[in-house]
């Protein structure tokens, strides 16, 4: 399946949010993420079905000041 990931392009076989957040090593509680502009929170992860050419924003909090 394709998908946008951050504004790149994805050829990945996950079927939910939570496996691609897996397949591409995001790991943690911490992360914020929205698919086609909506936001996916965390409890929902496991059963969010992607689709075809959704467009997924993976947000992690940054150190530094």
């Amino acid at each position: 399946m394709k998908l946008i990931v951050n504004g790149e392009d994805h050829d990945i076989a996950s079927q939910t949010l939570a496996e691609l957040l897996l397949s591409l090593d995001y790991e943690g509680d911490w992360l914020a993420t929205a698919v086609n502009g909506e936001i996916v929170h965390r409890d929902d992860r496991d059963a969010f079905v992607l689709n075809d050419r959704d467009r997924i924003e993976i947000l992690s909090p940054m150190q530094g000041g």
